[in-house]
């Protein structure tokens, strides 16, 4: 059987559509879990229950502290290894995000995957799409960013839930295999064009002191924000590669018209 983590977050539940749609049989695994799927709490070690799971696709537990990130997932993945389980498919970061604030992490868990003991296949998924709609900042005058001209190799979220999907409902085919999942560059001159509205670049100081000044947002996600602003302002993310059109074997989602989507949504006045 296969389970995917984090079932009540985006990319899992698209990943779980994916296998349904497919007709793979898998199972949910969530803290508040959902009608037909099982409790999984990361943060409660003892309560994770693995057994009868022969793939299990870890989602990154994202969203805190690097030490807290990393201590759910070795949690996991000792419960995998104490449950039986046989793969391991973990969505991890792109190879050109090491220096990304939130990178720390997976490359972290990468490690732990590894030396389990369990057969594994690494996902090192490129920066959503969505997410580079949602980060442009609506102004009377069109929207603003501090990502200048530097291009992201975005993903739609759809696309990585597909290859995810794709690997687990097939595991011997990618035992040991480490695909780079990034997109097709795009910039916020580009979206804004989209949009037919002007897009305005400011400086990271700037950018940081309002990140400092919303009350918000969690302690470690300034710097995280940050670090994915001056990685796509220096043409850190840009670049493309073969890995996922050749696992989704078709077109790739078009990340521009995604992200100019999440950016339309997002504009005041809009329903």
């Amino acid at each position: 059987m296969i389970m995917v983590t984090g079932a009540s977050g985006q990319l899992a539940s698209l990943t779980l559509q994916e296998l349904a749609d497919r007709k793979v049989p898998a199972l949910g695994g969530s803290r508040t879990p959902a009608d037909g799927q099982r409790r999984l709490d990361f943060d409660d070690p003892a309560g994770l229950d693995l057994t009868g799971v022969s793939t299990l696709v870890l989602i990154s537990a994202g969203y805190a502290e690097d030490d807290q990130v990393i201590a759910r997932h070795r949690a996991l993945l000792d419960a995998a290894v104490r449950d039986g389980v046989e793969h391991v498919v973990y969505t991890s970061l792109t190879a050109t995000g090491d220096h990304l604030g939130f990178a720390l992490a997976h490359r972290v868990t990468e490690s732990l995957v590894r030396a389990s003991g369990l057969a594994w296949t690494i996902l090192r998924n490129g920066l959503y799409a969505e997410l580079f709609g949602a980060l442009l900042a609506w102004t009377p005058d069109g929207v603003e960013s501090a990502f200048g001209d530097g291009a992201l190799a975005a993903v739609a979220r759809a696309d990585l839930a597909a290859a995810a999907a794709v690997v687990a409902g097939d595991r011997t085919a990618h035992v040991g295999r480490v695909y780079e999942l990034v997109g097709t560059p795009i910039t916020a001159d580009g979206v804004a064009e989209r949009l037919r509205v002007a897009h305005r670049t400011i400086g990271l100081g700037e950018y940081r002191a309002r990140l400092l000044a919303d009350d918000t947002l969690l302690p470690f996600q300034p710097p995280m924000l940050a670090s994915i602003a001056t990685s796509v302002r220096h043409g850190l993310l840009g670049g493309s590669g073969p890995d996922l059109a050749g696992l989704l074997d078709r077109p790739l989602t078009d990340a521009l018209t995604v992200a100019s989507a999440t950016a339309a949504a997002t504009r005041p006045g809009a329903r």
